[in-house]
């Protein structure tokens, strides 16, 4: 029997802005490898029985989905998975400090050029595995509303890297695989244990150091970038994109692999930009950037952040969900560093302290279903 390992890794926007397309700790979500029945050619017309385990029959013909019978598997580089992931990090990090670096375009307008990338990347996807526009009917609806949380998602962190310090607004993200436990709980009957409830109340108690809201830490906060009203407002925004986030990748892990990752994009896109295109003219902020740097940036944002899901999109098929989630942490050390190098803001204790926090929440979380299902799987051999 010969094994071959891809995946339909989601490639949404999160952190980065992104919509945390494929947060820490999503062993069992769409970009999951799991074995299906994968018939090499010619094999049932040789009468042979042997079929070959595949993650990647999401729709494609062989050989695209597995390797030909008899060719020797390619050995990984060690390491490379993890190396892609701190590349993936690295791009994201860098395309929340052009967005910072923006000086006269609103987070929406961002948004919208960020979909339009989106759709270039993805239709010659949909043409070429001809997966068709709408998908299947009964999955339209979830679709629809993965596509709407995930755009409203990256609005709102791009709105929160605007008015707030990189490394606040980046750790913030970093509680979406809690929330994620949490609805996945609620709405998909999952377990919840109570490592999670603790690992929840590290998460909070990190947003509460970065945010230090007056009724706790008094009125004379110290350490804010801009006026307190707009880090309040940018750590609302944050908080919001999380739970976006969040309820995305429940949505997702409720469609399955019934439909290809690249679809599931497309919504995305399709519906961030028309989102998008209407908040503008409501808002009438839609304009040109004035400065050629600024459009430039606009670009670079839309390329750095295709470039940051493609890495960890090849991250999730060639290693352990578990290791990438915890390697993603590398987003708030990126974060950290860009911030003190080309914004010329150092962080307070407070937000070091949140870090912490949160940084240990997901990465508990993380290690916790990476070893639910390593258990798993040595159950299925046995």
């Amino acid at each position: 029997m010969v094994l071959c390992q891809g995946g339909e890794g989601d490639a949404a926007p999160a952190a980065g802005g992104q919509e945390p397309e494929v947060p820490p700790g999503r062993e069992d979500g769409p970009g999951a490898v799991q074995p299906c029945p994968c018939p090499a050619p010619g094999v049932e017309a040789a009468g042979a029985e042997e079929r070959r385990a595949c993650g990647c029959c999401s729709g494609m013909s062989w050989p695209f989905c597995c390797e030909a019978p008899g060719t020797k598997k390619k050995a990984t580089c060690p390491g490379l998975g993890l190396f892609y992931t701190i590349l993936s990090a690295f791009l994201f990090s860098v395309a929340s400090l052009f967005l910072k670096k923006i000086e006269d375009v609103h987070s929406v307008e961002v948004s919208a050029f960020r979909c339009v990338f989106q759709m270039a990347f993805v239709l010659p996807g949909l043409i070429y595995y001809k997966t068709g526009f709408l998908g299947p009917k009964g999955k339209r609806i979830f679709l629809f509303f993965r596509g709407f949380l995930g755009s409203t998602a990256m609005v709102l962190l791009y709105y929160a890297y605007q008015v707030m310090p990189l490394a606040d607004a980046t750790v913030i993200t970093f509680t979406s695989p809690v929330f994620t436990s949490l609805l996945a709980w609620i709405f998909l009957k999952e377990k919840y244990s109570l490592w999670d409830l603790l690992f929840t109340l590290f998460a909070v108690t990190g947003v509460i150091l970065i945010a230090r809201p007056p009724f706790l830490f008094g009125s004379h906060v110290t350490g804010i970038e801009g006026s307190y009203s707009d880090h309040l407002k940018g750590t609302i925004a944050a908080i919001a994109s999380t739970l976006s986030a969040a309820s995305t990748i429940v949505i997702l892990r409720k469609v399955g692999k019934s439909v290809h990752y690249f679809l599931s994009i497309w919504y995305y896109a399709v519906i961030g930009l028309i989102g998008c295109v209407i908040a503008l003219f409501v808002l009438n902020e839609w304009r040109l950037p004035h400065c050629g740097r600024d459009r430039v940036f606009l670009i670079l944002i839309g390329l750095l952040g295709l470039g940051g899901q493609v890495f960890l999109t090849k991250a999730l098929q060639i290693e352990k969900a578990g290791p990438v989630s915890i390697m993603r942490t590398m987003d708030v050390v990126f974060a950290f560093i860009l911030q003190v190098l080309f914004l010329n803001h150092l962080p307070t204790w407070w937000t070091v302290g949140g870090a912490l926090c949160v940084v240990a929440s997901s990465s508990g979380t993380a290690i916790r279903k990476w070893r639910h299902s390593v258990k798993k799987a040595k159950q299925r051999e046995i």
